[in-house]
C-alpha cells in the first residue's frame, strides 16, 4: 500500500493543538467520569428494574471485564489499525451502547450494554493516548498534553460521584443519556481534528487471534475472581484464579512463537514501564477501596442522600484544575520521579487521617483526606502516564497505554473486592458501632495499598541518572 507522508508533531501549542488536545481529553473526562458516576445510581435503577443485589453489581463488573479485558487489544489495534480509526469507530460504539443502556427496561440489557460499553472504553482509551504521544513533540510540549489529558480523566472520575448524584435526582436514566450527548459532540469535533496517519503495510503473519483470545480471556478470569472473591466459595475462586494462570501461560507461549505478537513481551524488561504500572495498580486500589467505604459510611451510617454525598467527595476534583496547571511546573522543575513520589505520600497520608473516622464526623473533619486525594491524584496520575510511555517507541506507543489502562482498571476492581473482603470479615453485628468497625478495618486496605505505592515510586529514585526536566 502507498503512504502518505506523516504530518509533522507539533512544537508549540496552536490553537489547532489546543482544539485536538481538549477533544481528546473531553473523550478522557468522559470515560473517567462514566465509570465512578454509575455507584450512585445503583440504588435507584434497582428500584426502577426490580434486580436483585447479585444482578445489581453485575451493571458496574461488567463494565469492568469489557474494559479490563479488552484494553490490551485496544492499544495493539490502534498501533495496527490506525488511531485515527480505532478513536473514531469506538467513539460511535459507546454512544450507541450508552444510549442503549438509558433505555433498557429489563436488567440483563443494562448490563449487556455496560459490557459492550467496557469493550469501547478499552479501545477508545489507548487510542486517544497514543493519538496524544505521537501527535506532539516530546519533551515539554508533549508532557504538557499528557498531564492535561491525564488530569481531564483523573478529573472525570473525581467528580463522577457528584454528577452522578445530581443526575440521578433527575431521574437514573440520565446517567446513561447525558454522556451520550457530550459524546455526540465529541464525536463531530474529532472527525475534523484528529489527524491522518500515514497508510500501513499489512502486518508480516497476520493478526494474533490466538494470542488475543487468550490474554482476553486470562484478564477475564482474574477480573471475575478479584470482583467475586468475597461472595463466592474458596473452591470457585481458587479455580478461576487457575483458570487465568494457565491461559496467561499459553499467552506467553503463544506470543514468543508469533510473527505478529500481540504484546511484543520485550517491552516489559523495561523497568520504569513495570514500576509506573505497579504504581497505577496501587494508585487505583486505595482509591477504589476508600470510595466505596465513604460511600457506605455517608449514606448508609449517616443517613445523606446521594447529592450530600456527591458534594461533598467533589473536592476530589480538585485534580481537574491543578494536573493540567501545577503538575507540568513541578515535572520540568523537579523531575517526574519526584512529583509521583510526593503524590503517592499524599494519598497515604489522606488515607490514614481517615482511618479513625467517627460515628459523627463532620464534612470539615473529612476535608483534609478529600484535599490529600486530590492532591494525590494531580501529581500521581499524569506523572505515572509520562513514565509509562516515556522512552517507548512511536509504534508501541498505544500497546504501553494500554498496559498502562489495564493497570489502573485492574487495580480498581483489585481494590474494591479486597476491601469488600475486609469489611465483611471484619463486621461483628449490625449495630451502627459494628459496622463503623468494619468500615475501619477495610480503611487499612487503601492504606496499606497507598504506603506500598509511596516505597515502590520511591525506590525507583535510587541510583537514577539526573532526571531529564521537560
Amino acid at each position: 500500500m502507498s503512504a502518505r507522508t506523516a504530518p509533522p508533531r507539533a512544537q508549540r501549542m496552536t490553537a489547532r493543538a489546543w482544539g485536538l488536545l481538549l477533544v481528546l481529553s473531553g473523550a478522557a473526562f468522559l470515560e473517567g467520569i462514566d465509570v465512578s458516576m454509575m455507584g450512585v445510581a445503583l440504588p435507584s435503577i434497582r428500584a426502577e428494574l426490580d434486580m436483585s443485589v447479585s444482578a445489581l453489581q453485575w451493571i458496574v463488573s461488567a463494565y469492568v471485564l469489557g474494559y479490563a479485558g479488552f484494553v490490551l487489544l485496544g492499544g495493539r489495534a490502534a498501533d495496527l489499525l490506525g488511531r485515527r480509526r480505532m478513536f473514531l469507530t469506538w467513539l460511535v460504539v459507546f454512544v450507541a451502547f450508552s444510549g442503549l443502556g438509558g433505555l433498557a427496561t429489563e436488567g440483563w440489557v443494562l448490563v449487556v450494554a455496560r459490557f459492550v460499553t467496557g469493550v469501547a472504553a478499552a479501545f477508545l482509551t489507548p487510542a486517544g493516548l497514543s493519538i496524544i504521544t505521537t501527535t506532539f513533540a516530546e519533551g515539554r510540549v508533549r508532557n504538557r498534553a499528557v498531564l492535561v489529558y491525564a488530569g481531564a480523566g483523573a478529573g472525570g472520575f473525581s467528580l463522577g460521584m457528584v454528577v452522578g448524584g445530581l443526575l440521578t435526582a433527575a431521574h437514573w436514566r440520565w446517567v446513561f443519556f447525558a454522556p451520550v450527548v457530550v459524546a455526540a459532540v465529541l464525536l463531530v469535533a474529532a472527525a475534523a481534528l484528529v489527524p491522518r496517519e500515514e497508510r500501513r503495510e499489512r502486518a508480516a503473519g497476520g493478526v494474533d487471534v490466538a494470542g488475543t483470545l487468550t490474554l482476553t480471556g486470562a484478564m477475564l478470569l482474574m477480573v471475575l475472581t478479584v470482583v467475586h472473591a468475597p461472595e463466592v466459595a474458596l473452591t470457585t475462586t481458587l479455580a478461576t484464579l487457575a483458570g487465568a494462570v494457565v491461559l496467561l501461560a499459553a499467552f506467553v507461549r503463544i506470543e514468543q512463537r508469533s510473527a505478529a505478537p500481540l504484546v511484543r513481551l520485550g517491552i516489559l524488561q523495561s523497568a520504569p514501564l513495570l514500576r509506573a504500572n505497579a504504581g497505577a495498580v496501587l494508585l487505583l486500589a486505595s482509591f477504589m477501596g476508600f470510595q466505596f467505604i465513604a460511600v457506605l459510611y455517608l449514606q448508609e451510617l449517616r443517613g445523606w442522600s446521594t447529592v450530600e454525598t456527591g458534594l461533598a467527595l467533589a473536592v476530589l476534583g480538585i485534580d481537574a484544575v491543578l494536573a493540567p496547571t501545577l503538575t507540568p511546573v513541578l515535572v520540568n522543575r523537579f523531575g517526574n520521579s519526584r512529583v509521583l513520589v510526593v503524590g503517592m505520600v499524599f494519598a497515604a497520608l489522606g488515607y490514614l487521617v481517615f482511618l479513625p473516622v467517627g460515628p459523627d464526623w463532620t464534612f470539615f473533619a473529612m476535608l483534609p483526606t478529600f484535599l490529600a486525594l486530590g492532591m494525590a491524584f494531580t501529581l500521581a496520575y499524569g506523572t505515572l502516564t509520562i513514565a509509562a510511555t516515556d522512552g517507548v517507541a512511536d509504534e508501541e506507543q498505544g500497546l504501553a497505554s494500554g498496559l498502562l489502562t489495564t493497570s489502573f482498571q485492574f487495580g480498581a476492581a483489585l481494590g474494591l473486592a479486597v476491601a469488600t473482603a475486609v469489611i465483611v470479615a471484619a463486621t461483628a453485628g449490625t449495630t451502627p458501632q459494628a459496622v463503623l468497625e468494619g468500615y475501619r478495618a477495610g480503611l487499612v486496605v487503601p492504606v496499606a495499598a497507598a504506603v506500598l505505592g509511596t516505597l515502590l515510586m520511591a525506590a525507583g529514585l535510587r541510583g537514577r541518572t539526573p532526571v531529564r526536566r521537560a
